[in-house]
């Protein structure tokens, strides 16, 4: 008897864009990724219907993951950033929406809405699960909206950290040194220059055997500014934060 393939419905969301698409037991896309506008405001419900329209045009999948952006624990949303404002990243915090997600079990929403097991996970953790090795302690920093981050021992996820919202200087978080609204301000050479000086003062606290730079924007990167990456430091693409939808059930599942 031929055993079937497992196929995964992987999400990723984020604050500008919701993307997902279908993937086979080798985290091959079965069909093109579909890309959404991420509506604001955004309460659970809504975000739940987005998914569902996402889900609805894509072919059925035996199970689903999805990454978003946060401190999510166990499924579980303690703290989202964008999909607490009004019109979206950096926008005002709306004090009903604050209450909303706090708390809000994605994973069993999803589950229950869908019909098929959900595992949620930050953004950066499926990213990471996309790309790592399992040797030594591995670093996930996602450039995109803001600043992504997970840490990986030995293939193993440490607890998350929201990296995005401490301070690199009085008032100014990394979300908003290196996000994107930084890099359309300063455009990419200025930007770049700073994604590295995050990377150099970021090191000594990690010491990471591996350090992926991932996101939507890495691909901004400046020349220069990739020709000076330190040898541990690799550029992954984007879509390893639908990818590492496969691979985020056999680390974390």
């Amino acid at each position: 008897m031929i055993e079937a393939v497992t196929t995964t419905l992987a999400i990723d969301c984020g604050g500008s864009g919701i993307k997902g698409s279908v993937l086979d037991a080798d985290a091959a896309m079965l069909r093109e990724r579909i890309r959404v506008r991420t509506p604001y405001p955004l309460p659970p419900q809504r975000f739940l219907d987005v998914l569902s329209d996402v889900a609805g045009r894509l072919p059925v999948a035996d199970r689903i993951t999805v990454g978003m952006p946060g401190m999510i624990r166990h499924g579980i949303v303690v703290r989202t950033p964008h999909y607490v404002t009004q019109h979206g990243p950096h926008s005002a915090q709306d004090p009903e929406l604050v209450a909303a997600w706090h708390g809000f079990d994605v994973a069993a929403q999803v589950t229950r809405t869908l019909g098929r097991p959900t595992l949620v996970l930050n953004d950066a953790e499926v990213h990471g699960a996309g790309v790592v090795r399992g040797r030594g302690l591995e670093v996930v920093l996602t450039l995109g909206t803001g600043l992504g981050c997970a840490v990986f021992d030995g293939g193993n996820l440490a607890p998350h950290l929201e990296l995005s919202h401490a301070p690199v200087r009085r008032g100014v978080t990394y979300d908003r040194f290196i996000g994107d609204a930084a890099r359309r301000e300063l455009g990419e050479p200025d930007w770049s220059q700073r994604v590295r000086q995050v990377i150099d003062g970021l090191e000594p606290v990690f010491v990471w055997d591996r350090l992926y730079l991932g996101g939507g924007n890495a691909k901004r990167l400046t020349a220069q500014a990739r020709a000076a990456l330190a040898p541990q430091v690799e550029l992954v693409p984007n879509s390893a934060g639908i990818r590492g939808g496969v691979r985020a059930w056999e680390l974390l599942g």
